[in-house]
């Protein structure tokens, strides 16, 4: 199956991002050897849960190049999110403008913006490259007051999903925004957020975490027509954070590559559910996915190094 990252109604053409045999803005890169590039808006995140930090490991480890522009910074431990700090939106587009007038990007990832203005410059770059596919990506936002909240989903709603290709969100996170007013005896299931978004512009929507009878979790790709692509995992006792940036950047760089949509979150999610797998616990709070979960040696038993060889770094003993 090759589903291009476009409207059903607007066939791609040959020069397009996705489904094309030799996508021009990837041309240049498949050539010389250069990995496809994504810009990506996002906040700075100390705990290394989400945030920049986060998709840089992801975008990496699955083959491209990130190209960073800072949104804000959160003031968070690996538990909760305690604040966050939004960057003036002039300082916001300036990034973007430096960097692409150098580099050219294979697709466009919004994480988490910090505030309205954000997004209007955020809009205005996106819609400057056309050509560009954005993948979207809705966190929970349940930590932030309610008026902020309204008022960055209204200006996501009305500047960025027209842009985007595909939205990336948790079910019960994309549910409450999009269907605030549902009242069906079970919960929306994603073709009817699919529906919802597609209402608003989006023509590809992948829900997340939705929760099954069995002990496993779904994961479902739709269009306002069709389900595209569903992949069950076994649901995890832990409680984890960032699992949702990890994908979402995951399926941006693997969409950079020139893969196609199906195909791309196929890929996307299993990469997802290896760094929950192989997750782990820096701190007091929630487990972090390790997205260099394929770095790690097979089997650390094996390591015939000298084992009694000291390499530990002296104390810090410096007078002020």
């Amino acid at each position: 199956m090759n589903t291009h990252l476009l409207p059903p109604e607007d066939p791609p053409e040959a020069d397009d991002v996705n489904g094309a045999p030799d996508p021009d803005p990837t041309a240049d890169t498949e050539d010389d050897g250069r990995p496809p590039c994504v810009l990506v808006f996002n906040a700075s995140d100390p705990s290394g849960a989400g945030g920049l930090g986060a998709d840089a490991l992801a975008i990496s480890s699955v083959g491209a190049h990130m190209l960073g522009v800072v949104t804000g910074a959160y003031a968070r431990d690996t538990a909760e999110v305690f604040d966050h700090f939004a960057f003036d939106e002039e300082h916001v587009a300036e990034q973007a403008r430096a960097i692409l007038e150098d580099v050219p990007a294979q697709v466009i990832k919004v994480g988490f913006a910090g505030s309205p203005d954000n997004l209007s410059r955020i809009a205005e770059t996106a819609s400057d490259y056309p050509e560009v596919p954005v993948v979207a990506y809705m966190p929970n936002l349940s930590w932030w007051n309610d008026q902020d909240i309204e008022s960055y989903l209204d200006a996501f709603q009305e500047l960025v999903l027209p842009q985007t290709a595909v939205l990336v969100g948790n079910h019960s996170t994309l549910w409450r925004w999009l269907l605030p007013d549902w009242s069906g005896d079970k919960p929306p299931g994603p073709r009817d957020i699919a529906k919802a978004a597609g209402e608003l512009g989006v023509p590809y929507t992948l829900v997340t975490g939705i929760v099954r009878p069995d002990p496993f979790i779904d994961n479902v790709l739709a269009s306002p027509q069709a389900v595209l692509a569903s992949e069950k995992y076994e649901r995890l006792e832990a409680v984890f954070a960032g699992a949702g940036e990890t994908l979402s950047a995951a399926l941006a760089a693997l969409l950079a590559t020139g893969a196609d949509l199906a195909a791309a979150t196929t890929e996307a999610l299993a990469y997802m559910d290896r760094c929950l797998d192989a997750g782990f616990r820096p701190g007091m709070g929630h487990v972090l996915p390790d997205r260099l979960f394929w770095a790690q040696p097979e089997d650390e038993g094996d390591d015939e190094g000298p084992a009694d060889t000291d390499f530990a770094l002296p104390a810090h003993d410096t007078r002020h």
